[in-house]
This record gives C-alpha cells, sequence and structure tokens, in this order.
C-alpha cells in the first residue's frame, strides 16, 4: 500500500506509471513469499530477513539521490551521508515502532486470511489516515471527505463480516494493521516536512531491523537452502518495490499514481488462486469495491484541496 504525498515533480507520466506496476507486482509477489514461510518460520524471522535485505535496494536509492550517476565518487559519498544524517531520530524511532507493528500484523495474518482479503481491508489504510489527521495533524476534513470516511468504513464492514465465526478474528488483526499503518504513514507526513523520502526509509529499515534483530535468537528456525533463498527474497524484492514506488511518485503527481496502487488485488487474487486455490466471493469483490471508491474519493478531495491552497510544508 501506498503513500499519497503532497509533492512530487512531474517530469515523466508514462515512466511514473510504469513504476509503480511494477512495484505493485514486486510487492504482490512479497506478498505470496510471506505467507508461503508462514507456514514454517516465525513472523519475526521473516520479518528479520525483509528488513536486512531490504538495505541494497535501499542504499542503492540513496546513492541514486546523492549523485551516484556522477563521476565523483568523494562528493557521492558525502552526499550521501548527509541523506543519512537526522535530528530526528526519536521520530524515526516512533514511525518504526508503528510501521514494525503494521509488518508483524499483516504478515502474521497471512497464516489464517487470503491474500486477497488481507489486501481489500489494506485498502481502508487512507480512510483511516483522513480520519486520524483530524486530531494528530489537525488538517480540516470537510463533509464530503468524512462522507467518504463513512462510506469507506461500511465497505470494510461488508468485507469483515462481523459474526463470520473464525475468520473474525483474523480479520481484526488485518484491521489493527491497518491502523498502525495509517499511523506510520501520519508520522511519516511529520518527518517528510524536515527529510527527505530516501532518510526516512533508511532508517526505518534500520529500526526494524535491529527490534527483529534482537528478538530473532527467540525465535530462530534453521531454513534449508531453497527457503534461505526465499527469505532473502522477500527483503530484495520488497527492498525494490520500495524503490520503484519512490521513483514513481518523484516521475508523476500523486493523483495519477496513486490510483494505480489498487492493481495490488489483482495480484493477490491470481497468485492466491494459483497458489493456494483462493479465490474471493461476491461479498468480498463488493466490500472492496466501496472501499476502493471511497479512497480514491479521499484522493480526489485532497487534490482539489491542495490545487486549490497551495501548501506552506513540504509532506
Amino acid at each position: 500500500m501506498s503513500v499519497f504525498p503532497a509533492h512530487t515533480q512531474i517530469s515523466n507520466t508514462p515512466l511514473g506509471i510504469g513504476y509503480i506496476l511494477i512495484a505493485v507486482s514486486l510487492f504482490g509477489i512479497m506478498d505470496a513469499l510471506v505467507k508461503w514461510l508462514t507456514a514454517g518460520y516465525p513472523t519475526v524471522q521473516i520479518m528479520f530477513f525483509r528488513s536486512l535485505f531490504a538495505f541494497p535496494p535501499i542504499l542503492l536509492m540513496v546513492w541514486r539521490s546523492a549523485g551516484g550517476a556522477g563521476n565523483d565518487r568523494g562528493n557521492t559519498l558525502a552526499n550521501a551521508l548527509m541523506l543519512l544524517k537526522t535530528r530526528q531520530l526519536a521520530g524515526h524511532g516512533l514511525r518504526s515502532v508503528f510501521g514494525c507493528g503494521a509488518m508483524l500484523l499483516f504478515f502474521y495474518s497471512y497464516q489464517f486470511l487470503p491474500l486477497a482479503e488481507v489486501t481489500a481491508i489494506a485498502f481502508a489504510a487512507p480512510i483511516f489516515i483522513a480520519c486520524l489527521s483530524v486530531w494528530l495533524l489537525q488538517e480540516r476534513v470537510g463533509l464530503h471527505r468524512w462522507s467518504a470516511i463513512i462510506v469507506g468504513f461500511v465497505g470494510m464492514l461488508v468485507i469483515i463480516r462481523p459474526g463470520s465465526g473464525m475468520l473474525e478474528s483474523a480479520s481484526l488483526i488485518v484491521v489493527m494493521a491497518t491502523l498502525l499503518y495509517a499511523l506510520a504513514i501520519i508520522q511519516i507526513r511529520r518527518l517528510s516536512r524536515l527529510e527527505p523520502s530516501t532518510t526516512i526509509a533508511f532508517w526505518f529499515t534500520a529500526f526494524c531491523t535491529l527490534f527483529t534483530g534482537l528478538a530473532l535468537p527467540f525465535f530462530w528456525v534453521t531454513p534449508d537452502f531453497p527457503d534461505l533463498l526465499l527469505l532473502i527474497g522477500t527483503g530484495l524484492i520488497g527492498g525494490t518495490a520500495q524503490l520503484c514506488m519512490t521513483r514513481a511518485y518523484g516521475l508523476a503527481p500523486a493523483a495519477v499514481v496513486a490510483p494505480f496502487d489498487y492493481t495490488h488485488l489483482l495480484w493477490s487474487v491470481l497468485i492466491g488462486w494459483y497458489v493456494w486455490g483462493d479465490f474471493p466471493d461476491a461479498q468480498t469483490w463488493i466490500g472492496c469495491a466501496i472501499v476502493i471508491a471511497s479512497g480514491l474519493y479521499i484522493l480526489y478531495r485532497e487534490t482539489v484541496r491542495r490545487v486549490r491552497v497551495p501548501p506552506i510544508l513540504t509532506e
């Protein structure tokens, strides 16, 4: 699930769309790898590999941002170190607590729910963000967006179907994960006022690797070689997907790029059906359509609001 940044530098919209489509497909593959691995390995161990091996793509992103395409390696290294320097360490720590908590619950839920159902509930993140931003960021939310928020929550209830038995508790895990993800995004908005996305991505990966690394001795299960490759793949693929997503938002406006993030559901459905034989029922499709429509309308209203009132602070 992507973030809706406030500012992007428009330079190549078709390429930006291409990057977001690649990013979403990679996230779909990563989710499938995680679901496959949860059958034999603790969630904490999967998270550790996901974080540790995301470093190479993220460091590549830092290198490119520091001018790595040039010939002056000394200046590139100095610029890279400046990018990683932060005065908001506590803020990065708080963002990482929310982000790691969300990742833990999302990964854990894959043991109990189909990929498509987890993805559909996670699409409610923009709804949570819009709602929470009223209290945490003092943003104004008008009648139109409040209406979309309410409709979005109704759609989420259609997917969760309260009272459906065992799946109800598993769905609530995903709802909690989505709430933590929304809190992480709000914290990213705060950090983005002072620091670039490369710095935020690096420190989140560092903190998440540290948190899971400290807990790893208590959960470690020695993988065989094929599973070790899959564990490493979750990090490399996830990190590359993050790199592509960041690039997409740098090439095209959020109002153009963000809707393509919903193609994540198609990957979740196709992979879930092909590998595990899971296919969403009609109620899940209806609820997902309501949630997506609500999220797109919230994005539209935010875009309209930002056009009318030029933003003072970058997000």
